[in-house]
């Protein structure tokens, strides 16, 4: 038996956040994805809003869904008709749906300024429409829009709204801090009235304006209320609605509330990232619980500290969540840092002071320059080897030369690379075009290298990235270029920094390959 209900609402508030919009595929898969990992109720969307939430409707029945129920979502019938001609109420039933959630008014100002009718006229929509559909669908939620904002305005009258719910038979009253502005005492003197005031099982549905939606949403559990809305990531309009992950997190291991299984619980990670990448949106590396930064350890003293206990810089075991520990090499690292990552690679530092001085002093020396080795681990992985007096050099460069040729307005530029290199006496000369110098540049270098070792031919660069660093020089700027290559079966990151973009650039391609050939020697 679940403590708190869990009620995601990604599909239809998270599709109304600025840059997220999921086709028709994606929609489905996510629906799995939460009735894999526990989530009580779907919310599916509007289903007289577009075809697409209509669509929807229709094919997540052939899913076949485990535990979730699938809810439609839509607004309280209009003033002046019957809740039979309603078209909104009409096409809710058409969705058929096992539940029906209403949105409806209960401030004051929205009944006067918005809808332009009388309380009571409000009160009536609100009972009416509920007692319709309650007798055609399994389950109806009412969703007491600006519950928060209306108590704070007119306790009376925002009460007064929630009993009308009940007494048109609502399953559940779901009480909305649809702006997002109240704070986390005025959420649990509210519903410490609503508790005195009304019987039916309440929910909690906030937005995150004020950055409180996760703890308001808390302070709700704390006050009884046994469903929490949401959405995956915090998706949601304007900043955002609650965010399901850091709540399912804090109320199953810091409040001890049961709504997910330890199994299912450590899948929040990986459904966190699944999200970002249907929605086509970089992942929050500093997101609660789940981020990458989340329980990633840069400072001596931090990584000093978890190295002997993770209890000391970790509020958590990273791994319930499906996440892990990391930590990071900077100019703020100590031996602890260099000791830990060292161990990582398979790598033991530990009696060997002197190359753990050196790779300090060289850290620190080169992230004065712009390096960066937080996304570049391959490359500070060949600084160790360095400083250890192990970094083999696998060629050595006599020269190369990269041309970018624009012929005629309206084409694109052509880009060609040509290259010397030395691999144990023998010389070799290679060319190649490129999807720009860059990868002309790659092309040719790799291109050269093969005959000397085979296994280039598996390498791919994956993603490129480029950083300003100084501000004030123009196109003089000194540059950091991050450059992420793979193999099939491995991914590695490197880093170089120059003025000239080429340089740069040239650099961390050289560690790539360097990493690659020092990887498979290792293996």
């Amino acid at each position: 038996m679940k403590d708190v209900l869990l009620y995601d609402t990604t599909l239809r508030d998270g599709c109304q956040a600025e840059d997220v919009s999921f086709t028709l595929e994606d929609k489905l898969r996510i629906a799995a994805k939460l009735d894999e990992m526990g989530i009580d109720y779907i919310e599916g969307g509007y289903p007289g809003s577009n075809e697409r939430d209509a669509d929807f409707f229709q094919q997540v029945k052939k899913l076949k869904l485990k535990k979730a129920k699938v809810a439609s979502f839509g607004t309280t019938m209009k003033v002046g008709i019957k809740p039979s001609q309603d078209i909104n109420l009409r096409m809710l039933l058409e969705a058929d749906t096992p539940v029906v959630t209403l949105v409806g008014k209960t401030w004051d100002l929205h009944v006067r300024d918005d809808l332009r009718i009388s309380q009571k006229a409000n009160l009536d929509i609100i009972h009416d429409s509920i007692v319709y559909m309650k007798k055609r669908v399994d389950e109806v939620v009412f969703d007491a829009e600006h519950f928060f904002d209306g108590f704070r305005a007119n306790p009376d009258y925002a009460i007064e709204c929630v009993k009308a719910a009940q007494d048109g038979g609502a399953d559940w009253i779901v009480l909305c801090e649809t702006n997002g502005g109240r704070l986390p005492g005025e959420i649990r003197e509210a519903l410490a009235q609503v508790n005195r005031a009304v019987k039916t099982p309440l929910g909690i549905h906030c937005h995150n304006d004020g950055e409180l939606a996760v703890a308001n949403t808390l302070a709700a559990v704390e006050m009884g209320v046994t469903q929490v809305q949401g959405t995956i990531n915090g998706f949601g309009e304007r900043c955002g609605n609650m965010n399901l992950i850091s709540v399912i997190a804090n109320l199953q291991l810091k409040m001890g509330k049961k709504c997910v299984t330890p199994a299912q619980l450590k899948k929040l990670r990986e459904v966190s990232q699944l999200f970002y990448e249907l929605a086509n949106i970089n992942p929050n590396k500093r997101q609660a619980y789940v981020g990458d930064s989340a329980f990633a350890h840069k400072g001596g003293l931090h990584v000093s500290g978890v190295i002997k206990n993770r209890l000391t810089y970790e509020h958590i075991d990273p791994e319930v969540v499906g996440n892990r520990q990391r930590v990071l090499v900077s100019d703020l690292s100590g031996r602890s840092n260099v000791v830990y990552k060292g161990k990582e690679y398979g790598i033991d530092l530990t009696d060997k002071n002197d190359a753990i001085k050196e790779v300090l002093r060289r850290t620190k020396e080169l992230e004065g320059q712009g390096y960066e080795y937080q996304a570049a681990e391959a490359s500070f992985e060949l600084l160790i080897q360095d400083a250890l007096g192990k970094k083999k050099k696998n060629f050595k460069l006599i020269g190369f030369r990269v041309i970018d040729e624009k012929r005629k307005e309206g084409e694109a530029p052509i880009s060609e690379a040509t290259i010397q290199v030395e691999v144990d006496g023998d010389i070799e000369h290679a060319a190649a075009m490129g999807n720009g110098p860059v990868n002309a540049l790659d092309q040719a270098l790799r291109r050269a290298l093969t005959k000397f070792y085979p296994a280039l031919k598996q390498v791919e660069l994956l993603d490129y990235k480029v950083r300003v660093l100084s501000s004030g020089e123009g196109t003089g700027a000194v540059v950091r270029v991050l450059i992420e290559s793979g193999d099939g079966k491995d991914r590695w990151g490197t880093v170089g920094v120059s003025h000239n973009v080429i340089e740069a650039s040239w650099q961390a391609l050289v560690d790539s390959i360097d990493y690659k050939l020092y990887k498979d020697a290792r293996r």
